[in-house]
């Protein structure tokens, strides 16, 4: 076991919004928020106000009168995450990135070179800064949880190192919601067994909270409360699923609401697969409703998809089962489809056509076939003349231009 604190996770400050304010200097100190229609990000000047990542734009207006919008600049985000993410790499080459703006680094084999894990902490942060003009906030820690924890607690611009001898009584004063998989969903439910420390998560037993969660999420948080976490650094792994989702407010829960933002999702995960010649047998959609609690339902098929429509019509399918077994929720604030189980340079099997109902949805069919010729058709339109040269149906009528495809590729998880 680890005895010594040489995880560090790193994460940029407000990100987008900081960016802004770098691009721009008059909106430094300034309540801004990156987007128009759907906020996409907000400054810590505008969180003071309440303003969030998500929130329509009327309703962030309305929270701070004087907050002021900006396009997004992405390519400059991308450099910017990119040149962040080097400078952590110039000390360590055990960097395991997980999102645009933060990534976790293991500087045991370095100190030799570059001093103890907190001054490795504190190079970085002056070089980001004084380099690219950035704040970036670092936790130091045993295990990649509580590093994670630390890096929050130190924010904003900040950097917390913790020590194993005192990590227990660091972490369990500490709410609930820092940890890592505790959303509102399963803060709100622990609230109601009166569980809102990580401290009274861990001594709460272990029937208790799976009972409440569910065995698996049960004994994970049960182990994390406790800072028993064995992930080592991942320096590359490919994923195991593709996924998007859109937060769409509260939202009637009809088909017109449904099928086009269901379409749309398809088209950004689908493509995604094609481009990286993978498909998956496993189709998984979630509904979240008004309350923010959530359900979840899967298929798992007999040949691998990544056919735009098929994949479309499966979650659609499995969205209106979820409605159908919840007839009194009405409104619905979020839509996600995910893939997995995946395969690669699979051998497609041609099926004779036997007239079954769904053979336009199996790819070794005709019409199966047919869909798919039809999607790489859109590909290479798209690789040619951009994203928004062509679409499906109602997905292509501007219906989702509040989140840039831009600002959704950078949040996507890579394949």
């Amino acid at each position: 076991m680890v005895t010594t604190a040489t995880i560090l996770h790193a994460d940029l400050d407000a990100f987008y919004a900081s960016v802004e304010q770098l691009l721009d200097p008059a909106l430094s100190g300034k309540p801004i928020a990156v987007g128009g229609g759907v906020v996409l990000a907000a400054s810590y000047e505008a969180r003071a106000f309440g303003v969030r990542g998500g929130m329509p734009g009327r309703q962030a207006q309305e929270l701070c009168p004087q907050l002021i919008f900006v396009d997004g600049h992405f390519k400059e985000y991308q450099r910017l995450g990119d040149a962040a993410i080097s400078v952590i790499g110039d000390f360590t080459p055990l960097v395991e990135r997980i999102s645009i703006d933060e990534a976790f680094a293991d500087v045991a084999g370095c100190t030799h070179l570059f001093g103890s894990p907190s001054d490795i902490a504190k190079a970085i942060r002056a070089r980001v800064r004084s380099e690219l003009g950035l704040p970036i906030s670092i936790g130091v820690a045993r295990t990649k949880h509580l590093a994670k924890i630390a890096s929050q607690v130190a924010k904003p611009d900040g950097l917390v190192v913790v020590d194993p001898a005192i990590e227990l009584s660091f972490l369990h004063h500490l709410p609930v919601e820092l940890m890592w998989g505790v959303g509102p969903v399963t803060k709100a439910r622990l609230a109601e067994i009166g569980v809102l420390t990580i401290g009274q998560l861990a001594t709460t037993p272990g029937r208790s909270l799976e009972g409440l969660l569910g065995p698996a999420a049960g004994e994970k948080l049960a182990a994390l409360a406790w800072n028993r976490d064995a992930r080592t650094i991942r320096t590359s792994h490919r994923a195991r699923s593709a996924g998007a989702q859109s937060a769409i407010g509260r939202k009637p829960a009809e088909e017109g609401v449904v099928r086009p933002t269901l379409l749309h999702l398809a088209d950004r995960i689908a493509s995604r697969l094609r481009a990286k010649s993978r498909s998956g047998r496993t189709v998984t959609a979630r509904v979240r409703f008004a309350d923010l609690s959530s359900v979840t339902r899967s298929v798992t098929l007999d040949a691998p998809i990544s056919a735009t429509v098929i994949l479309a019509e499966l979650a659609e399918e499995l969205v209106r089962a979820i409605l159908a077994d919840h007839p009194d929720e009405k409104i619905i604030s979020l839509l996600a489809i995910s893939v997995s189980h995946f395969e690669e340079h699979w051998d497609l099997e041609l099926e004779l056509p036997l007239g079954l109902g769904d053979e336009c949805r199996r790819p070794g069919t005709r019409r199966g076939a047919a869909r798919l010729a039809a999607d790489r058709a859109v590909d290479q339109i798209r690789d040619r003349f951009g994203w928004g040269a062509i679409g499906y149906g109602r997905a292509a009528l501007g219906l989702f231009r509040a989140v840039p495809d831009a600002f959704r590729s950078l949040a996507e998880k890579e394949l």
